[in-house]
């Protein structure tokens, strides 16, 4: 049985769920490709709790949001009157890419619309919140010398079941 090492290809799904309140926060429900060792798609403690696992295995990975994105910060999170906000952003969850007078930027999370304000927040949303990891591993197998070079699969087309499409 072919287990995760450094040139393997594998693929997965994940969850990450709050620990505090039990919400998945996100979750990957279409298998996620990569090379392990050459192309490190996710957190590198992720990573290390991934070498050495078969494919079938499901793995709980537990993540502590201040240590990976320190703690928050409370000023970069402001209102503003929502007349001064683009329609197009005026909804919970947009993402809006701000810039500073000093050029650098920031991605800011609209999180509350009212009748008259709007609040946004630049910290990353898993600051603060303790958060697992669950992971499921689909496939294990070694990788391709294509693979190792591009770091994922090769003109891989998605496999979905087209009774699981629904029109948007």
């Amino acid at each position: 049985m072919t287990t995760i090492h450094d040139g393997t290809f594998v693929e997965l799904t994940y969850k990450v769920i709050d620990r505090k309140s039990g919400h998945v926060l996100t979750c990957v429900e279409f298998p996620l490709g990569y090379v392990h060792g050459h192309n490190e798609i996710l957190a590198p403690s992720i990573h290390q709790e991934l070498e050495g696992k078969p494919a079938g295995d499901v793995i709980e990975v537990p993540i502590d949001g201040n240590r990976i994105f320190g703690p928050r910060d409370e000023s970069l999170v402001f209102s503003d009157h929502i007349e001064n906000v683009p329609e197009e952003y005026r909804q919970v969850g947009t993402s809006i890419l701000m810039e500073s007078d000093k050029g650098q930027t920031r991605s800011f999370l609209v999180t509350r619309v009212g009748d008259e304000t709007l609040t946004v927040d630049g910290n990353n949303p898993l600051c603060g919140r303790e958060v697992v990891f669950t992971l499921e591993i689909l496939r294990v197998r070694d990788a391709s010398d294509e693979e190792m070079k591009a770091g994922g699969a090769i003109g891989a087309e998605p496999n979905i079941d087209p009774s699981l499409m629904r029109r948007v």
